[in-house]
């Protein structure tokens, strides 16, 4: 019998840096039919945050072309790409997606420390929220604006704080469908407009955001697939 665990923990020594390679070799690999966005090597495709979608559409073109080059400065200094990962380091604003998007399917992984709060901010909305479990009970992947329909998730799916979770996201005119880990959370939920709530729906095409509130944060396996 020592023999035999003998023969598998040497096994497991040799082939380890194998299993390992492997695993690395799929970081930033869409699945068929999504489209990388984030390429996994630089933030090609991304931009700083700039206001809200109700305060950027009243700024002229040269206002917020001014604006956005000052965010920009300031993003490439909290934002970094580390062996295919996203680190935020826990100051400056959101990072944003330079194109805006309208119905769209999304896979998304993050993870967060000890009292993490985050979130995906959809057509520039806020938001599905990431947070940490423990501290407030609930899980992850709920619409955490709504008032008036469903803001909590239907299930607590989150991994471990440290560990990675990966969201499906899923948007089609005004309603969400979240999968946390593979696990349902939100199913087809209106998503409120909580820049103007109660005079518009939500907007028909947005930025995409990874939120922070000054904690470290980080994303990896951003895939997005737009529907038409």
């Amino acid at each position: 019998m020592i023999r035999v665990f003998s023969f598998v923990a040497l096994l497991l020594f040799l082939f380890a840096p194998s299993i390992a390679h492997s695993a690395e070799a799929k970081l930033n690999a869409p699945p068929a039919g999504f489209k990388l966005l984030f390429n996994g090597k630089d933030l090609s495709g991304w931009k700083g945050l700039v206001g809200n979608p109700k305060s950027r559409s009243a700024m002229s073109a040269e206002k917020l072309a001014a604006a956005q080059k000052k965010v920009d400065a300031q993003a490439k200094q909290h934002w970094q790409v580390v062996d295919g990962i996203i680190v935020f380091d826990g100051k400056g604003k959101s990072l944003c997606t330079a194109k805006d998007y309208a119905d769209f399917e999304m896979y998304v992984d993050w993870k967060i420390k000890p009292r993490g709060d985050s979130g995906i901010y959809l057509r520039g909305s806020p938001q599905v929220q990431i947070w940490d479990p423990g501290q407030h009970k609930i899980g992850s992947g709920g619409l955490y604006n709504n008032k008036n329909n469903p803001s909590k998730p239907t299930a607590k799916a989150d991994n471990p704080i440290g560990e990675w979770n990966t969201f499906y996201i899923k948007m089609v005119g005004e309603k969400v469908t979240i999968k946390l880990n593979g696990k349902l959370v939100v199913d087809n939920v209106v998503m409120e407009n909580l820049w103007e709530r109660g005079k518009k729906p939500i907007y028909a095409s947005g930025q995409i955001e990874l939120q922070n509130h000054g904690n470290t944060l980080w994303f990896r396996n951003i895939y997005i697939k737009e529907l038409k």
